[in-house]
């Protein structure tokens, strides 16, 4: 049962990732150097809000339970703000080294813009946030114990895999936007994918109140992937093409099929 849900709970929190890794960005170095990019530039800004956090702990009484709270309420803030400063950091080098980019990428005639490098930073801060929130988590599946024997939720790791999920594709969202907003100097954009992020990481601080933390996270998720689409350059036209075709696609599949 314990490998059951070990496996489960990693196949929700990190399968989709890893396909988009697989299928977008595994045969192209330049995106693999971008990811890892990205995940090195979310871990500076880990290291800098943990530092921040150990120091405001030891300067105030830690032994309080509404210190610990209220330290806990800031150190999740302030992480939240320091990677989107650390998101504009990356946006910037990438930048800078746009040219050299371009003169090294694979793609001769369309060198790689700066949606898909938004989309493989994204993924790059996606995937090692998703990893530092959710591996302890399942290694706590394997045992010893049973989750919810002394009245704790049982549905704890399941909720946080689809929590970890959802954070991870949000990363990948607002990075689309995020880099969209600098693009075009869209300080407004920026302003709302902050707010978002803040909003997000306050839903999660209600758990276990799941009820109250899931429906809105995925609400967001939903939203932040219409409004990635569209900054992509994608298109209402574009969808109707797209399932114009995947309907032509089965029609000829049925007919062929039946003869």
């Amino acid at each position: 049962m314990t490998a059951a849900v070990f496996f489960g709970c990693a196949f929700i929190a990190f399968g989709p990732a890893f396909s988009l890794f697989i299928f977008t960005i595994a045969r192209d170095p330049l995106r693999v150097i971008i990811l890892i990019a990205g995940a090195f530039f979310w871990l500076l800004s880990l290291l800098l809000s943990s530092l921040v956090w150990f120091i405001a702990m030891k300067a105030s009484n830690a032994e309080d339970t509404k210190v610990q709270t209220g330290l806990l309420i800031f150190g999740v803030f302030f992480s939240v703000l320091l990677q989107e400063v650390f998101r504009f950091a990356y946006y910037r080098l990438l930048r800078k080294a746009n040219e050299g980019l371009a003169a090294i990428s694979d793609e001769e005639t369309s060198p790689i813009s700066v949606q898909q490098m938004a989309y493989v930073a994204g993924l790059g801060f996606g995937i090692i946030s998703g990893a530092f929130s959710m591996i302890n988590i399942l290694s706590d599946t394997l045992g010893p114990g049973t989750v919810g024997i002394f009245g704790d939720s049982q549905y704890y790791f399941i909720t946080s895999a689809l929590m970890t999920l959802a954070i991870t594709l949000l990363q990948i969202f607002w990075g689309v936007v995020f880099f969209d907003g600098c693009e075009k100097s869209r300080w407004w954009v920026i302003a709302v994918v902050v707010c978002l992020h803040l909003l997000v990481s306050g839903l999660s601080l209600l758990n276990p109140l799941y009820e109250g933390s899931l429906p809105p996270v995925y609400a967001i998720t939903v939203l932040m992937a219409v409004w990635a689409f569209f900054a992509s350059g994608g298109s209402l036209h574009n969808l109707s093409l797209l399932f114009t075709r995947k309907i032509l696609f089965v029609l000829q599949l049925i007919c062929f099929v039946k003869m």
